[in-house]
């Protein structure tokens, strides 16, 4: 089935690739859900098990009353691969999954095999910046922040360039509730890893746009200096760089998860 009860949280979920193989769990954006990685899932399931899932109010999951906290993500990242029965895996995550990394790899290091960081950051944007979105969208719903939203996932040339993903990408943030927006604004206010990200011990690749105005790539610089043999890779995208830098992003991902990089 593609849904499980964790945390009293059903969380949708899909598996990809062969059984048996190494999983790894890709872990969505705010505002997003797990299609927004159908473009890894062809290069990552030739070798690997793919387990992706709607984080909390996002998606096809459940929406629980806010304001939730990175330990509700991490938590239920950690229900879910117990209810699946996956003691160990490599995580990817981007943005907000980003987060839910860091987290499951000071908290439950013993669960976490590599870890992949992308645009994201150990401390992402600001209180005050955080305020106004959170007013923003309960007052005008997700559609008031949607346009901004989008031009900080893609750059405009790739928006120029592919009207159909970005529409994609709006159609998903448009569907996102907006309880578990705003719920998930919170959660990343009020995270902040900065002074524990040296702790993680997995190895790590961090990954960041060069056009990303959300987490640019003096975050991904700082994840990648505090993380001991963090690797760091800069890709032409914008937030998005799984989607925007497709190609090079499943080059060096699956180079990574498959031991096959440095």
């Amino acid at each position: 089935m593609p849904f499980v009860d964790v945390q009293g949280v059903r969380i949708h979920h899909r598996f990809d690739g062969p059984a048996g193989a190494p999983v790894v769990v890709l872990s969505n954006s705010l505002g997003s859900d797990l299609g927004m990685w159908d473009l890894q899932i062809p290069r990552l399931s030739r070798r690997l098990r793919v387990l992706r899932y709607d984080t909390r109010g996002h998606g096809q999951s459940a929406v629980p009353r806010g304001p939730y906290t990175l330990d509700d993500l991490g938590r239920d990242v950690l229900g879910l691969l117990d209810t699946l029965g996956v003691p160990r895996a490599h995580f990817c995550g981007l943005s907000m999954g980003g987060l839910t990394g860091q987290w499951l790899a000071l908290r439950a290091p013993e669960r976490i095999e590599r870890l992949v960081l992308s645009d994201t950051a150990a401390r992402v944007g600001a209180v005050d910046t955080w305020a106004a979105r959170i007013g923003a969208v309960r007052e005008g719903g997700v559609a008031a922040v949607t346009e901004a939203a989008l031009s900080r996932f893609f750059t405009e040339r790739f928006r120029a360039r592919a009207p159909a993903v970005v529409e994609r990408a709006r159609a998903a943030l448009i569907a996102t509730p907006a309880e578990g927006y705003v719920a998930s604004c919170e959660a990343l206010r009020d995270a902040d890893l900065r002074g524990e990200v040296e702790r993680v011990r997995a190895p790590t690749l961090v990954v960041t746009g060069v056009h990303d105005p959300s987490t640019p790539p003096a975050d991904g610089r700082f994840l990648a200096e505090r993380i001991p043999g963090a690797r760091y890779v800069e890709l032409d995208a914008a937030h998005l760089a799984n989607v925007e830098a497709a190609d090079a992003f499943n080059d060096v991902v699956s180079e990574f998860l498959e031991g096959r990089g440095p």
